[in-house]
């Protein structure tokens, strides 16, 4: 025997829940719409999680947050220069600002709260912002590069990625290198204060940041939710799961501990 905790079977096998911040559409004539694209839904479904849908609510991101196991963050529209201090780039294409209102504060609660969380694309550049971090808002007329990293969703290039080893996503992939997809015109500028570059282009634009004192605080440029199957994708989305696992047993833990029942058990 070892002197490992042994997990109970029944949270081995608990799904956790898992909350994806919508975006939001409108539409002359017709109502907003709150809404996350089906690729982010499945990819955690195959994972083993169960995701919910976060609409736009930032006054209530610390109760959301209560109810979570973990967080995602989609990709999407730009982020508002004027939160990061910047004018607006004319290529700056904005998301809503009710969205970006409730995910820079997912973000930011979430780090702070040690949630576990994934950010892809649009995602990973809030995680940023959100810790006081930059953006380039246009890769093609900041960056002296062939690589077209702003290829249409519905035909996405590819290209290598150069990922640091000592880091949680390079353990999570196993390898130095990974070829992905791409579809984003920005990208990281100054990197947050605690944050840590994991994963680069050839040109040299972040593709991967991570917090490594928190449990599983990670986001990537690219979008694994459109490349199922690939072991890369898998692997990313099973290690999230697995820490929003992990942290919805250490809460149920910390919840008996704190009841009636548990404390006189404890006795």
């Amino acid at each position: 025997m070892t002197g490992e905790k042994k997990i109970p079977h029944n949270h081995r096998m608990h799904k956790p829940l898992i909350g994806i911040g919508s975006d939001v559409a409108q539409k002359n004539g017709e109502r907003d719409r709150a809404f996350v694209y089906t690729t982010y839904i499945e990819s955690l479904k195959r994972a083993g999680a169960v995701p919910v849908l976060i609409p736009p609510q930032p006054e209530n991101a610390a109760d959301v947050l209560d109810g979570l196991d973990g967080l995602l963050l989609a990709g999407g529209d730009d982020c508002d220069p004027s939160e990061y201090g910047e004018e607006k780039h004319p290529s700056c294409e904005t998301m809503d600002p009710r969205r970006q209102q409730n995910d820079v504060g997912l973000a930011r609660l979430a780090r702070q709260r040690g949630v576990p969380t994934l950010g892809i694309c649009l995602g990973l550049q809030v995680m940023n912002v959100a810790a006081g971090g930059t953006l380039i808002q246009d890769i093609d007329s900041a960056v002296d590069t062939d690589i077209d990293h702003a290829s249409a969703p519905s035909d996405r290039h590819r290209h290598d990625v150069h990922i640091e080893a000592s880091t949680k996503l390079g353990r999570i992939l196993g390898t130095r290198a990974l070829n992905v997809n791409s579809s984003h015109h920005q990208a990281v500028g100054r990197v947050a204060e605690g944050l840590r570059v994991t994963a680069r282009a050839p040109d040299g634009v972040v593709e991967a940041i991570e917090d490594p004192s928190h449990v599983f605080y990670l986001g990537v440029q690219w979008h694994p939710e459109d490349m199922p199957g690939e072991p890369s994708a898998t692997a990313i989305f099973g290690a999230f799961v697995d820490a929003a696992r992990k942290h919805a047993h250490e809460k149920g833990n910390a919840s008996t501990e704190m009841s009636p029942v548990g404390a006189a058990q404890s006795e």
